[in-house]
């Protein structure tokens, strides 16, 4: 909760500077946007590299049946969320934002004082393949010495992300915001942001009545008890902005809807690190919001949006454990598959962050539908 703060006080801070900074400090501002934006570009598909490969890897331990089982499951889930939430936004978003704004657009009045380009380490479709290819590779050899380069890898870049990405994120947002705030476009993106935080906040609420819906159906029986019984587990993803901290209280609640315990602390774990809903539902409506904003972007159609909500499920493997860290996984995607520019992406990360513990609460509580789910058609329990 103190990262969201942070963030509410730096978009507070940047609108106030933008209106009272002259040219020369702004350019000061946007010279450190560019800079923060290059090393985010730069340290993305390291994320996705060492991240995937160490998750796939430590899967393989529990491979067969009910892991392959639970992972299309959990997919799947992923890429329904990601429809569900562009059909809402495709039917209500447009009445609320204006597509002539121009929030986050290529053009800025404000130029930085040099350039520096930082290329990315690798591609992001390579970033994606290697791991996928070493993660599999390493789980099917059990290579112990690439095993641990990858999982030390993984190590030093969650270290480098709690120590240098997320303290200076909220100066990154308020950057954006002054810069907004000065070219006088902000007070739309606000009321863009309020719209999509509580219409994504309904559509968790949308999937998860569905996702229970749909477990009780499988297992003949009530599906607002069974979410009600996962309730301690939601608030506790939405105080912890961690799906990984909430799997102990998402596990025993899961037991509490008599799945059984080796069911639950199986799949659990692995549900927490690769079943993002309500991370996808958020980063779908939030980028098609900024692509109707700006002109510079290509239009949200379904064969935009599709692809690159497939491609959110495979690269969110990266997120669990680091708050905000699906749109910081994302951003690839944003960049290469949505033509989003640095300002646009910022404009992400301040969207999604804001909400990120909900999101948190949505994944967690819907690992529970899927437990019951898969206890049920892969081991036939009743």
């Amino acid at each position: 909760m103190k990262l969201i703060l942070k963030l509410v006080a730096g978009i507070i801070v940047g609108i106030i500077v933008g209106l009272l900074v002259n040219e020369p400090i702004m350019e000061v501002i946007v010279t450190f946007q560019m800079l923060f934006g290059q090393l985010l570009t730069y340290i993305v598909p390291l994320i996705i590299l060492f991240f995937i490969t160490s998750g796939l890897s430590n899967m393989g331990k529990n491979s067969g049946k009910l892991l392959g089982f639970t992972a299309g499951i959990a997919y799947g889930s992923t890429i329904v969320a990601g429809i569900l939430a562009f059909i809402i936004a495709t039917l209500v978003i447009p009445l609320f934002v204006d597509g002539s704004a121009t929030a986050a657009s290529e053009e800025s009045g404000f130029s930085p004082l040099f350039e520096l380009a930082i290329d990315p380490a690798l591609a992001i479709i390579t970033a994606l393949l290697t791991a996928f290819i070493f993660g599999i590779g390493i789980a099917r050899t059990n290579s112990a010495t690439l095993k641990t380069f990858f999982d030390e890898g993984k190590n030093i870049i969650e270290k480098f992300l709690w120590v240098v990405i997320i303290p200076i994120l909220p100066f990154y947002i308020a950057s954006i915001f002054a810069e907004l705030s000065a070219e006088g476009t902000v007070w739309e993106t606000l009321i863009s942001f309020g719209i999509v935080l509580l219409l994504a906040v309904a559509t968790h609420w949308l999937y998860l009545i569905g996702a229970y819906s749909i477990a009780g159906g499988i297992t003949g029986r009530n599906p607002f008890s069974l979410l009600k019984t996962m309730l301690p587990a939601y608030f506790t993803g939405v105080g912890t902005m961690s799906s990984a901290a909430t799997i102990p209280v998402t596990a025993e609640r899961t037991k509490k809807n008599k799945v059984h315990p080796s069911v639950a602390d199986s799949i659990i774990p692995l549900c927490a690190n690769i079943h993002l809903a309500g991370s996808t539902i958020t980063i779908t409506m939030a980028s098609m919001t900024v692509m109707m904003m700006v002109g510079d972007l290509a239009a949200p159609t379904f064969g935009t949006i599709f692809p690159f909500i497939l491609g959110l499920g495979v690269v969110m493997i990266a997120a669990p454990g680091v708050p905000g860290g699906a749109i910081i996984a994302a951003s690839g995607l944003l960049t290469s598959m949505l033509g989003f520019n640095e300002a646009a992406v910022g404009i992400m990360i301040a969207l999604y962050v804001a909400q990120d513990s909900l999101g948190t609460g949505c994944n967690v509580t819907g690992d529970g539908a899927i437990s019951l789910v898969v206890e049920r058609l892969v081991l036939k329990n009743k």
